[in-house]
């Protein structure tokens, strides 16, 4: 069965987590954004990496580097998927409309 375009684009959302969480909030998986870590208010993107440069922390901002880069890569790739999924679609549709199947 060919996967629906919007099958892979909700999955692109999951696929910008990691199961680990972020550093001191193993509970927020999201590695995009997340709320500030002393203040819960507002958004903060990146937040593994930029709270690991924001705290000198170098390890853990080249640990989170590495996850979100692979999430993006993930990410990319489901929308490399859609937008084929799209392009087929739309011959699909301009062979019926021209009387072909």
């Amino acid at each position: 069965m060919a996967e629906s375009l919007n099958h892979i684009l909700i999955s692109t959302e999951r696929m910008m987590t990691y199961e680990e969480g972020l550093p001191r909030r193993p509970w927020f998986k999201h590695q995009i954004y997340a709320p500030r870590f002393y203040t819960g208010d507002g958004v903060k993107t990146l937040p593994g990496t930029r709270e690991g440069i924001e705290q000198r922390a170098w390890e853990v901002a080249e640990k989170y580097v590495d996850i979100v880069a692979a999430a993006l890569n993930r990410v990319a790739s489901a929308i490399d998927r859609a937008a084929k999924w799209c392009a087929k679609k739309r011959r699909t549709v301009a062979r019926r409309a021209c009387g072909g199947r």
